[in-house]
């Protein structure tokens, strides 16, 4: 079975490397030519089909614009029966867009959420799928060969969109449960009470109804840097939590605990609050509470508090 596949990153690379282990023939594509197979899009289609089956290209490239343009370029290479899957990190209201595009020309259409990380390349990769049952059963051999070993992993979970919803919900759950992770240890370290925070999560590891994959991870960040020294407290998104949070509005249900992480990333990138310092001056004018000002030079701040 033969596969072409578009982006080798960190994730796309990877994949690569476990569906060739897997025996697939893997074609692949990047703007990086010290990791592509061959020189252009076009190149890489031509290079299918020798199998004698349709052609399956799987794209994993940054959603928005770099996904649209590759879609629609792989629409005007392929033909009818072949499929494109957009295993990326798309937001599901593109595969719409991108299904019906490639329909017109008889060419099918499955989007993939992924979820594994770097670790996938050894355990496998969680994927969530979406499309018609004609066009998945295509690109099964490559779900078989990426999935984790085992009876749970991978999911048709509906029409064209359902995978990248699926996907971004996930994303949205892991981000309230990184964000209570990190306030519980917040809390331990400055308690003053527990002797060895990091002992105490690595204890949590085994037993406990809150082990899990993530609370292995964190173990593993303290165990490299002990009390996170080194690394700034600045959190980025890449857009699921916030589509999570949309859809969720638009659907009218509440997701407190994830709207929360995500405005608390928000917050790590303020050096200073705004609202903070707002607050602040509202309870000094009420109440007369001491507000914390910036010191002189070479003074110190508030000396009189």
């Amino acid at each position: 079975m033969e596969i072409g596949l578009v982006g080798l990153g960190k994730m796309g690379g990877n994949m690569r490397e476990r569906m060739r282990r897997a025996g697939l023939t893997v074609v692949g594509y990047d703007r990086d030519a010290s990791l592509s197979d061959v020189g252009s899009l076009a190149e890489l289609v031509a290079a299918l089909g020798t199998d004698g089956g349709p052609k399956v290209v799987w794209v994993m490239v940054p959603h928005g614009e770099p996904t649209r343009a590759t879609v629609t370029e792989l629409g005007e290479l392929l033909g009818e029966g072949d499929v494109v899957v957009d295993g990326g990190n798309s937001r599901w209201t593109d595969d719409e867009i991108h299904a019906a595009l490639l329909a017109e020309k008889g060419i099918g259409y499955v989007d993939c959420g992924v979820s594994g990380g770097v670790w996938g390349l050894e355990n496998g990769y969680a994927l969530m799928y979406g499309g018609s049952a004609e066009d998945v059963a295509k690109v099964q051999f490559a779900f078989d060969a990426l999935r984790p070993e085992g009876e749970f992993g991978a999911v048709h979970a509906g029409r064209v969109g359902a995978g990248h919803f699926s996907k971004m919900v996930h994303n949205g759950i892991e981000y309230a449960v990184m964000q209570s992770y990190a306030e519980g240890w917040e809390l331990l370290e400055k308690a003053d009470l527990v002797d060895n925070v990091t002992e105490v999560f690595r204890s949590w590891r085994e037993g406990t109804v809150i082990r899990s994959w993530l609370l292995d991870l964190m173990v593993n960040a303290l165990d490299a840097d002990p009390g996170l020294a080194s690394i700034k407290g600045y959190a980025s998104d890449s857009g699921e939590g916030r589509w999570t949070v949309e859809a969720a509005i638009d659907n009218a249900v509440p997701v407190p605990a994830i709207t929360a992480a995500l405005f608390a990333r928000f917050v790590s990138r303020q050096d200073d609050s705004p609202a903070m310092k707002a607050i602040a001056a509202m309870r000094n004018q009420f109440g007369g509470h001491a507000v914390q000002i910036e010191p002189p030079a070479g003074g110190d701040a508030n000396p009189d508090a």
